[in-house]
């Protein structure tokens, strides 16, 4: 079976991560920060927003991966897709808002968390069938 769904948002997510990569990585040169946070708050921010890319995107890439590899119908990967790179791009902006935008960081994760919790429970459906 030949991927074509899965791909597209994975190098779409990719390019998020590279953008909040940037941005911590033009702040520490802009602060001459080399290691750690220094207690700089905005530095934090940015990191956390790159960490929690991190901490959520691989396992909802993977379920959703494995629900391509099952044979889901397309429109079923492209929404579980939609809701991630949605969900991750919201999050990203209201982590980066000042003041934060805590309605954004909350549908975002909602939209995140919904997917894996879906994508989790429609493969062991379909594995138990």
């Amino acid at each position: 079976m030949t991927l074509t769904i899965t791909p597209i948002y994975a190098a779409l997510l990719a390019l998020l991560f590279l953008v909040l990569s940037w941005r911590v990585i033009q702040y520490r040169q802009a602060k001459i920060i080399s290691l750690g946070d220094t207690g700089d708050k905005n530095l934090l921010k940015r990191m956390r927003a790159q960490a929690n890319w991190a901490e959520y995107t691989p396992i909802a890439l993977i379920l959703m991966l494995l629900t391509e590899l099952r044979g889901a119908p397309q429109v079923a990967v492209h929404l579980m897709g939609i809701a991630l790179l949605t969900g991750r791009v919201l999050h990203a902006i209201g982590f980066a808002s000042t003041p934060q935008k805590i309605i954004l960081r909350q549908i975002g994760m909602a939209l995140t968390l919904g997917m894996i919790a879906l994508a989790a429970l429609g493969l062991i459906g379909h594995a138990l069938i």
